[in-house]
């Protein structure tokens, strides 16, 4: 039984928004907050990168930072800049990229739902990661950003969302700095918000498909405030947490790619015959491979793509992991020739997502930074929810989602 609630959300004035909204924390380091919010004051990044408004030297973590986060918040809620909706209300979220749109279900998720493994989850959490995100959470007292879930693809709820896009005027529409179309509606019918919440009640289960330490933080603080409240009753806007929902047969999973930066000690000649034990090995030439199907991968080595198809007897098509792309490059490539061990913590490889295109593969082992890279054909939606079912995780950076969610449409406040 899948918990949605609705909530009195704190959204910008219409005449902002595309200002105000912002791309997530995590896909942007400092420097780049810095440039893409110069001139703006809107963005949200003066929130979730308050850093950007300090010394360049300031240490990410330094409890100066956060008190910059809550102050940045505070002056855009006493500007007018964000302004609470005197209802509770669910929200609809669209996203369109290449033509194609997906609709999201904004309300919040509950904290008990993700302690209980209702909310099912496919990544492994780092707990420092973890911890940035509480601080950020317990200071501005506020999920500031919207995590990414996926539900099991339900034809009332679609009729819903097609009658209120077609019905109203959406509140926000605007294409953002990537190319992407974003359009945000309110649903204000309490009926309707009645039959959604319903509707989600009969779900066995959400996924979290992207931002797991965001989903994980705000859960962890919900249940603090838990712990610490001597009267706590359970209705309280700290037992749930802000997510955008997509059925799961819209959304779209895009390639993660590898490039590691030296061969082990091998030499090209030594690691193609090692690689030939495992995979059908044939030279595609100075032409781009990008793979197919599942089991096939582009490898670019010294100027030349090579197409690689596992063969038989190195992956398991009956466990939901070892049927993974990214489990048959672990096991057969990456550990045993390239001794890497620890993808999430190896500073030997490195992690590309598809959106930025192959291209970007070969340029990295051109420069001399790389020495190889291997292309990887997408994950599907049901190996991820095969994988979360079974109680299993991925290998890190297994799955990219795109377009991402921009942040700042809409705020939760925990009181």
């Amino acid at each position: 039984m899948a918990i949605l609630k609705a909530f009195k959300g704190w959204r910008p004035p219409a005449g902002i928004a595309k200002e105000l909204a912002s791309r997530p924390y995590d896909v942007l380091d400092s420097a780049e907050a810095r440039f893409e919010a110069e001139g703006n004051p809107y963005s949200l990044l003066h929130i979730i990168k308050p850093e950007i408004d300090l010394d360049p030297e300031v240490n990410l973590y330094s409890q100066e930072v956060y008190d910059k986060a809550k102050e940045n918040f505070d002056l855009f809620r006493k500007r007018g800049w964000l302004l609470q909706d005197q209802e509770d209300y669910l929200y609809v979220y669209a996203q369109t990229m290449n033509g194609k749109t997906q609709y999201g279900i904004v309300g919040c998720a509950g904290v008990e739902d993700y302690l209980n493994n209702v909310i099912k989850k496919h990544e492994l959490t780092r707990p420092d990661k973890e911890e940035d995100r509480m601080k950020h959470v317990r200071i501005t007292d506020a999920n500031m950003e919207p995590v990414f879930f996926t539900y099991p693809a339900n034809k009332r709820i679609d009729e819903i969302v097609s009658c209120i896009v077609k019905a109203q005027i959406p509140e926000y529409d605007f294409v953002a700095s990537e190319g992407f179309g974003h359009q945000f509606w309110v649903i204000r019918d309490k009926q309707i918000i009645r039959e959604i919440i319903e509707i989600f009640a009969g779900f066995p289960a959400t996924y979290v498909a992207d931002g797991h330490h965001r989903t994980a933080a705000a859960a962890l603080v919900g249940n603090e405030k838990k712990s610490q409240n001597p009267n706590h009753r359970g209705d309280e806007e700290y037992n749930y947490f802000l997510a955008v929902h997509f059925p799961d047969n819209q959304l779209t999973i895009i390639d993660y790619n590898r490039l590691v930066k030296d061969l082990n000690g091998l030499s090209k000649e030594e690691f193609l015959d090692k690689i030939s034990l495992s995979f059908v090995v044939d030279q595609v030439g100075v032409t781009v491979h990008k793979p197919d199907r599942l089991h096939n991968f582009g490898m670019y080595l010294d100027g030349l793509w090579y197409s690689l198809t596992a063969k038989p007897g190195t992956y398991d098509d009956h466990d939901p992991i070892g049927v993974l792309d990214v489990t048959i490059l672990t096991r057969s490539i990456l550990e045993p020739l390239l001794d890497i061990m620890d993808q999430r913590r190896s500073k030997r490889i490195d992690f590309v997502g598809g959106i930025r295109g192959l291209e970007e593969l070969s340029k990295r082992v051109d420069s001399g930074e790389m020495a190889v890279a291997f292309a990887l054909y997408p994950v599907s939606m049901k190996q991820l929810v095969d994988i979360a079912d079974s109680g299993n995780i991925m290998p890190p950076k297994t799955t990219w989602f795109e377009p991402k969610l921009r942040s700042g449409l809409v705020v939760h406040t925990l009181h």
